[in-house]
């Protein structure tokens, strides 16, 4: 089952207590700052520390007038503070704090994600070792092409998922940065000191020249791929899906008992989560989509990008997070059937092997056009009748000169096909 509380704790993360609350750890690390500067007294410093808090509803009520929410912000926690409040927000614009604060959410965001591709990494190693030597019906264009192994399928979504840990740790880190340069980037009321100081505390990387805001081609990147790891789940759900066809039947996703497929139709085992999960990531392409159009603001900021971002950022992260979620205990319980694997195997009778076939051919001293044409024409009396494509190779008057029973035979072997499984799973850390 999937875990309550994980899901809950993304959740948390985008709360709007949360982002008072982050951004109140910014500015109290700015005040603390500037104490150690000595801008601000000692006892001023610990008054704001033991004070400095705000109410949510106190916060809108005084919105409603100003039009202004950091300005709702700061008010409620001035009438908690007193007369040292006039040292809070010091040589700050509001997207100092709004932008640190978000980063702080950001980076706990991505750790979670980050946990869950982990566990997902590991879902599909340990499945990717279950069924290394399962053999199945390698498929291009929807036509049988040459045996795999269903191991080796799994272990193509394992390397994918890697890559899209490393992307994300790229993408964490250039998103979780701060400024602190005041109104247009240029600390004319600020020492730059207080930002290096500020940044190194909350463990944020430096926006090295910034305007009013931390620049939003970060944050497209980072939707980018949020939405990149999306597109990776629909592509293996898409696969189960497809394996799910009643006519290939090769894997199912887990039913329970109790469950139930159609209201009208009692015997439907569907590919629910499979679907869910790919029509989330299309959700997740819109959202990096929006997340591009916030890069082009005007002059040194606009506020247009913050209403998207309001909306994105969270539920980005708390989709993701869930589509996870989703695909681990996909991958954990599904249902895989290695006969009916090997049965439609056998349905193309033999047409698996025509590759091997043609470059012995080719080895024996012909041409490639000439011993094509030779294995084209077997292959497609297979494809028109009922005929076995190894027993109509061994019939073939004009092969007869040129192999022997025994070659053709060894052209059929599954383990000389697969030979280097072990080789690619050593390659990519499955051991």
């Amino acid at each position: 089952m999937i875990s309550r509380y994980t899901r809950e704790k993304m959740g948390q993360i985008w709360t709007e207590q949360m982002k008072w609350q982050k951004m109140l750890e910014v500015e109290l690390a700015v005040c603390s700052a500037w104490a150690q500067l000595g801008k601000i007294p000692q006892s001023s410093l610990s008054h704001i520390k033991k004070h400095a808090k705000f109410d949510i509803g106190r916060i809108k009520e005084i919105e409603k007038e100003t039009k202004h929410d950091i300005i709702a912000f700061l008010t409620s926690i001035a009438e908690n503070v007193g007369e040292d409040s006039r040292f809070i927000h010091m040589g700050l614009t509001s997207n100092d704090a709004i932008d640190t604060g978000q980063a702080l959410q950001l980076r706990e965001a991505s750790d979670i994600l980050l946990d869950g591709l982990s566990a997902l990494l590991k879902a599909l190693k340990k499945k990717a070792k279950k069924y290394k030597y399962v053999p199945m019906s390698g498929r291009s264009h929807n036509v049988h092409a040459e045996p795999i192994t269903f191991g080796l399928k799994l272990a193509v979504w394992y390397e994918e998922t890697k890559r899209n840990i490393a992307r994300l740790r790229e993408a964490k880190k250039g998103v979780c940065v701060g400024k602190l340069s005041g109104a247009v980037g240029t600390y004319s009321n600020i020492d730059p000191r207080v930002e290096k100081i500020v940044l190194k505390q909350l463990g944020l990387g430096v926006e090295a020249a910034a305007n009013q805001v931390v620049q939003r081609d970060r944050h497209a990147h980072y939707m980018a791929t949020l939405a990149i790891i999306a597109a990776s789940l629909e592509k293996f759900t898409t696969e189960i899906r497809n394996l799910q066809h009643t006519e290939i039947r090769e894997v199912e996703e887990y039913f329970s008992k109790g469950q139930k497929g159609s209201s009208a139709m009692p015997h439907k085992r569907n590919p629910i989560t499979s679907e869910r999960i790919c029509g989330l990531a299309r959700l997740l392409r819109g959202y990096a989509l929006a997340a591009m159009e916030n890069v082009a603001l005007w002059h040194e900021r606009d506020i247009s990008h913050s209403s998207v971002e309001r909306v994105i950022l969270p539920d980005a992260a708390i989709v993701l997070d869930y589509m996870l979620a989703l695909c681990t205990e996909l991958i954990d319980k599904l249902l895989v059937y290695p006969e009916t694997m090997l049965s439609n195997m056998e349905k193309t009778r033999g047409l698996m092997f025509s590759q091997r076939v043609l470059i012995t051919l080719v080895e024996k001293g012909l041409t490639r056009e000439e011993a094509y044409r030779i294995v084209q024409g077997n292959a497609l009396k297979v494809w028109k009748g009922t005929a076995d494509f190894k027993a109509l190779l061994l019939c073939d008057d004009s092969l007869k000169t040129l192999l022997s029973k025994e070659e053709i035979e060894r052209c059929f072997d599954l383990k000389f096909i697969l030979r280097n499984v072990d080789m690619i799973f050593k390659r990519i850390g499955i051991l």
